[in-house]
């Protein structure tokens, strides 16, 4: 009998699914923008990526700050309905003492009074429980928190036990496409960066990638340590121009005027090519190969390592990550079916 109900509600869902030409569908409310680029809608959820002391909060306080005033903080425009006025901030990591700095911190970007509650922000602290629990509060507070438009989760990570689990980081990002569908919110979600390279971590920085509508990037400028920098990595909308801001003598973000980003070459993302000619790769690679014929990962990095110091270009190991898939984009080296790395001498720099 329980099958029989089951199977009668798979009918209902699959008809309650089914478009047509003749159907009538919205597109879904712009409520946060960058440069006129809408980075947020109804319906959907994104995310910041970051290093370690990027300054990944501070750049979402500008969000919720935008979004409280209903105005514009950073490069960040909010434009929320008047019956979606409302922010729920999701703290997985912090304690309460330094989940309220990041509050008064919003209360100050958005321009509001420190001696009154905020009436359209509420802020949790998840620190002490476990990734179920805490899934389990967030998903309450978002079904029961009327007039709410947008939720930051500070801390995705902390909604899986194990980061690179298909299954859990599945889970999860359904979760976060059922509530934002259901409830017609927008979510904002945190994520570390790999500290090898560029990519979000674990299974679930490869789902948020896959599914999320706007993935950005926040990264400390190479020389100043004291200025950020903000663009999108993934977005479904036309891209904006990244901007950069510093903590001012009040401990809020600013935006930095004028500043200077970085070209990289189109030839490669990740490897400046020019540092040098075609011979002294040929001479580094050789060197590389003249021991063995063939590396398995662990034991290439340390290869390569060893065949470029013969040319004098000593690598630490962010470098030799960036060389390594310059090499590979650019067919200098390629992997077996045994997914072993080998040298080609044919390659066309």
């Amino acid at each position: 009998m329980a099958e029989e109900v089951k199977k009668q509600e798979i009918v209902i869902l699959w008809q309650a699914s089914r478009l047509t030409l003749a159907g009538e569908y919205v597109t879904a409310p712009e409520i946060l923008r960058v440069h006129g680029s809408p980075i947020g809608t109804l319906g959907n959820f994104s995310a910041s990526i970051g290093k370690a002391k990027s300054k990944k909060t501070f750049n979402v306080s500008a969000i919720v700050a935008a979004a409280l005033k209903n105005g514009t903080v950073l490069q960040y425009d909010a434009e929320l309905p008047e019956n979606k006025r409302k922010v729920l901030y999701v703290d997985t990591e912090q304690s309460p003492y330094h989940c309220q700095k990041v509050m008064r911190r919003i209360v100050r970007m958005a321009g509001l009074p420190l001696d009154e509650e905020p009436h359209n922000l509420e802020f949790l602290s998840l620190r002490r429980h476990t990734p179920d629990v805490r899934i389990a509060i967030v998903e309450k507070a978002i079904y029961q928190t009327e007039g709410l438009g947008l939720v930051i989760i500070d801390g995705i990570r902390d909604m899986v036990y194990d980061i690179n689990s298909p299954s859990e980081s599945t889970k999860i990002i359904s979760k976060l496409m059922q509530w934002t569908d259901e409830r017609q919110i927008h979510i904002h979600t945190i994520l570390h960066q790999n500290k090898a390279d560029e990519n979000a971590r674990g299974h679930i920085g490869t789902e948020l990638n896959n599914k999320a509508e706007t993935v950005l990037e926040v990264a400390k400028d190479k020389i100043d340590n004291d200025i950020s920098t903000v663009k999108a990595v993934h977005i479904r909308a036309m891209d904006f121009q990244p901007f950069a801001f510093r903590i001012n003598d009040d401990a809020l973000p600013e935006l930095v005027k004028d500043y200077a980003f970085e070209k990289k070459s189109s030839k490669s993302k990740y490897y400046n090519y020019s540092e040098l000619k075609e011979e002294q790769h040929r001479q580094a690679l050789e060197a590389t190969f003249s021991e063995k014929e063939s590396y398995g990962y662990g034991e290439f990095t340390e290869a390569l390592r060893r065949g470029y110091a013969t040319i004098g270009c000593k690598y630490g190991e962010n470098k030799i990550g960036d060389l390594k898939m310059f090499l590979e984009k650019n067919g200098m080296i390629v992997k077996d079916l045994a997914r072993k790395y080998l040298y080609n001498p044919n390659f066309h720099y």
